[in-house]
């Protein structure tokens, strides 16, 4: 619950610490005394736009924080914190952990926050909000006519997230399919040409068959068919010149040469090297005679294969063309319009697929959509009833109330189902039952609000719940009942309520005032909890205006004690 609020430099505010207690606490003042102010600060604190026509006029910056006390350390609010790493340890001697919100605005329009005392964004503020503060303006009422707002209302009483998220989870698959189908169908006509044009290449080249390096090979090998004469001619001149030949052959010379030189080696050691060298080049020239003697056993004039690898090279070269690359890049292309051939195939498959699981998409949304109505239906039920109970202790004793819910099997898919929900009244006997927004005056739209309101806020798990003036257009007994109903919710949850009815007021188990206060040059607002005494004579204040009698006292004196 909220257990502190200072305000600092904001409004008419110059500084204000404000201590609130469990149950219902009424703020009550004159009017234009600034009672929403507590409202207003702590609205920044969880996130509302930072405004810099709110800092006080003789001011550089405004102030905001608020003081939560948590409860169990499995509430929202403290998972939340945690996994934002912005918790804050209980004490060991605690079972409460708390949570301090810190808002600045400056002048320059520069805003900044702290959760815990760490810095925090506004988008985090807003998460955090609801989780601890349930806010009820006093134009609530005027939200109520709208569709989407009593859909809201009526989701936040069944308390079914689970078949919220389960409806939005479906929605999210069968709009994310059909993204896709659609994608595909487009894409339909131009992959089906370029599929048509990559088979007839693909066609082609798997039917030709190059090999990875074939067209080196290919390209070497036409070179030696197309030239083996020659090659056999010089090869048979180079073995006659180095062994072959009868006479004067470089292997004769050679060895005539070592034998007159080592003959020598005797005569003088620095024949030595030479005589080595010579050796050498005599085993290289008989190496050299048994390469080429087996090059020519191989070599051969072979027409029809002189004309294969012309034909197969000619082929490849117009391949290459055709295809405007190298054709050294032929085979690299080939496998490439393969893959892509495979991959538009792929494509194709999957779109004949995909009709059926947009199919099967859209089913399962229909069916968690049938689930979210009947948990509607049945949460619409037993709200009617209340709402009805409610209306009639507000002063509308034949006041009928039915929450209409009609599902639409076949209506669009929305993220929040397929339902339309229709708030259904009527206040005098005879009438039929009608739109809210038809039937309801001004008074009695406020009364069903806040009833509504009342109902609803009980069902939700946020700690504290803070009433802007929702009791405007009411008076009298009727009066006195939205106190009591009020009160009765303060049994369950912190309820702050900003009131100009005694009879509401009274109800409250705490009181403050509001008092705007001037000394001709500047103007503050203070805010003080009032005890028993000072209880009275406020209440007297609002019952019979400024002037105070000894009757109004005694009324308001009464009041209080049937209040409390």
């Amino acid at each position: 619950m909220l257990l502190h609020l200072h305000i600092r430099n904001l409004a008419v505010v110059r500084h204000l610490d404000i201590d609130f207690a469990a149950g219902m606490s009424a703020i009550t003042g004159e009017t234009g005394a600034g009672k929403s102010i507590a409202l207003d600060a702590l609205g920044l604190c969880l996130g509302d736009r930072a405004d810099v026509e709110l800092i006080r006029a003789s001011a550089d910056k405004a102030e905001v924080s608020a003081s939560f006390q948590l409860g169990a350390s499995a509430s929202p609010a403290i998972q939340w914190l945690a996994e934002q790493e912005l918790n804050e340890e209980a004490d060991a001697d605690s079972s409460h952990i708390s949570c301090v919100i810190r808002r600045v605005i400056t002048r320059e329009g520069r805003s900044k926050a702290w959760i815990n005392g760490r810095p925090a964004t506004v988008g985090q503020l807003k998460q955090l909000a609801p989780l601890l503060v349930n806010i009820h303006g006093q134009h609530e009422h005027q939200l109520l006519t709208r569709p989407e707002h009593q859909l809201q209302l009526l989701d936040a009483y069944a308390r079914h997230q689970q078949h919220l998220d389960a409806v939005q989870q479906a929605y999210q698959q069968w709009y994310q399919l059909r993204k896709q189908q659609k994608q595909l169908q487009q894409q339909q006509q131009d992959i089906a040409a370029r599929s048509q044009l990559l088979r007839y290449q693909v066609s082609e080249l798997n039917e030709f068959a190059l090999g990875e390096d074939e067209y080196e090979e290919l390209e070497a090998q036409h070179k030696r068919l197309a030239n083996s004469a020659s090659l056999i001619e010089d090869s048979g001149f180079a073995l006659n010149a180095i062994f072959d030949g009868e006479h004067n052959n470089a292997y004769s010379l050679l060895q005539n040469a070592l034998t007159r030189l080592e003959q020598q080696l005797e005569t003088d050691a620095n024949l030595q090297q030479a005589v080595r060298l010579l050796r050498d080049a005599s085993v290289q020239v008989e190496e050299a005679a048994r390469e080429l003697r087996d090059y020519q056993d191989h070599i051969e004039l072979d027409d029809e294969q002189l004309a294969n690898a012309e034909q197969r090279v000619t082929q490849t070269l117009q391949l290459a063309r055709k295809h405007q690359l190298d054709p050294t890049q032929l085979y690299q292309h080939h496998q490439q319009l393969a893959q892509e051939l495979a991959d538009l195939e792929s494509m194709q498959s999957a779109s004949e697929h995909i009709d059926e699981q947009v199919e099967q998409a859209a089913k399962s949304y229909r069916q968690a959509a049938a689930t979210l109505s009947a948990s509607r239906e049945q949460a619409a039920t037993e709200l009617s009833q209340r709402i009805a109970t409610s209306m009639q202790q507000l002063n509308m004793p034949h006041g009928r109330f039915v929450i209409q819910v009609t599902h639409q099997a076949q209506a669009p898919a929305t993220k929040l189902g397929t339902d339309e929900v229709c708030f259904m009244v009527t206040t005098n006997p005879g009438q039929p039952l009608q739109a809210l927004a038809k039937i309801a005056s001004g008074g009695e739209l406020s009364r069903i609000s806040l009833a509504i309101q009342v109902i609803t806020a009980s069902q939700l798990t946020t700690p504290t719940l803070m009433f802007d003036e929702v009791d405007v257009g009411v008076s009298g007994a009727t009066a006195a009942t939205v106190g009591k109903l009020l009160r009765q919710l303060g049994e369950s949850n912190q309820v702050i309520c900003v009131t100009h009815l005694p009879q509401v007021a009274a109800k409250a188990h705490q009181q403050l005032r509001v008092d705007k206060v001037t000394d001709g040059a500047s103007t503050e607002t203070h805010m003080v909890r009032l005890d028993s005494e000072a209880r009275v004579i406020e209440l007297a204040r609002l019952l019979g205006g400024d002037e105070i009698t000894a009757a109004t006292k005694a009324n308001a004196a009464e009041l209080l004690a049937v209040g409390s």
